[in-house]
């Protein structure tokens, strides 16, 4: 059991690597020793908040690793950069934490399966909304059976956009995001860009954590992609499983970020059960619950979230610590069945067609 683990950074594309290097340096066991990227400019903010000197800064991952000597790797690439990246630090050894998404197709989430496997790496998929209080504390009230069995998933999340923030969720002025989204790897097909990428395995692998593994049957799936983009900015999917019919949709373009003030549809969850019903919207401090003893529903508040139990840092460290197995949405078990769906729901919205779940 490590007392301390040593922890680099590598490749900043997407902006919640600041988020997840802030958590490795606010945990009492974890020491950021290392920033890599091809884009230095990309790693300033980082550096300055986390006082790292220039010679922890390195443009080349392999240099990176060699002199940071890490015990474990946070990774943010570009969806479509996933599996490169797989294969490129797997051969290390090292524990890797990767952000969301687990992968731009279920393929590429297979290879990374097995090239971790075969380097007998320890890895798992950050989702940031697990960590949302009020999801955890509908998982908990649907594990102990109090809405009766779980029938429905209903999921509608996204925000302005994915160049409307950065780290911190730092906002940004609406000429900095037309001056950027031209280039910007969200916004490209190649790189697995477009709000059905970037959510809807949010929803479809917390759905699969809240149906304890379930899998849908069929998914049907119908994206708007607006004129002069490669990718969609609004999709709805309809995934049918053996107990009825869940909604995933996922939307870049509402009205305000959840995070200040939740727009219209409100984005989270809603679970129907065949005894009652939840309403678990992001990072509110109360969920309303329908039962049979409360029909007319009533609000509970959040739990509060313990350690290990508040981000990925907290639950990756502790897995390595106690050699306990990944579980829930990071595991790339359950984030598998995420990518099916998601995969199966991108194949669907192309064919414009009702699909069987990809295998």
């Amino acid at each position: 059991m490590n007392s301390r683990y040593r922890v680099a950074g590598v490749s900043f594309e997407h902006m919640h690597m600041g988020d997840n290097l802030a958590m490795a340096d606010a945990h009492p066991n974890c020491e950021v020793v290392g920033l890599c990227d091809r884009d230095l400019s990309r790693t300033r903010a980082a550096q300055m908040a986390l006082q790292l000197a220039d010679d922890q800064v390195f443009a080349d991952w392999q240099i990176c690793i060699e002199k940071s000597r890490p015990d474990f790797l946070l990774l943010c690439p570009s969806t479509g950069d996933h599996l490169l990246w797989i294969q490129r630090l797997a051969p290390y050894g090292l524990p890797i934490l990767i952000e969301k998404p687990m992968a731009a197709s279920l393929a590429e989430a297979d290879e990374m399966i097995e090239v971790c496997r075969h380097h007998d790496v320890v890895w798992a998929i950050n989702w940031p909304l697990v960590w949302v209080p009020s999801h955890r504390t509908a998982k908990r009230i649907v594990d102990e059976g109090r809405i009766g069995q779980l029938l429905e998933v209903h999921f509608y999340d996204g925000n302005r956009g994915p160049l409307w923030h950065t780290a911190g969720k730092l906002e940004r002025t609406a000429e900095q995001v037309q001056l950027e989204k031209p280039d910007s790897w969200f916004y490209s097909k190649a790189d697995g860009g477009g709000s059905l990428l970037d959510y809807l395995g949010y929803g479809t692998t917390l759905g699969t954590w809240f149906f304890e593994g379930q899998k849908p049957l069929e998914v049907t799936s119908i994206t708007d992609q607006p004129h002069g983009l490669e990718v969609d900015e609004h999709s709805i999917t309809i995934a049918k499983y053996a107990c009825g019919l869940s909604k995933f949709e996922t939307r870049w373009g509402t009205f305000t970020d959840p995070w200040t003030y939740q727009p219209q549809p409100n984005c989270g969850f809603i679970l129907v059960g065949s005894a009652g019903t939840i309403s678990s919207f992001d990072y509110q401090p109360t969920i309303r619950i329908q039962d049979l003893s409360h029909p007319e529903g009533y609000e509970m508040a959040v739990d509060e979230i313990e350690p290990p139990h508040q981000n990925p840092v907290q639950y990756f460290v502790d897995c390595l610590q106690h050699g306990r197995p990944i579980q829930g949405p990071l595991s790339p078990e359950t984030s598998r069945i995420g990518q099916q769906i998601v995969d199966t729901a991108y194949q669907s919205a192309e064919q414009k067609r009702t699909l069987t779940l990809l295998e």
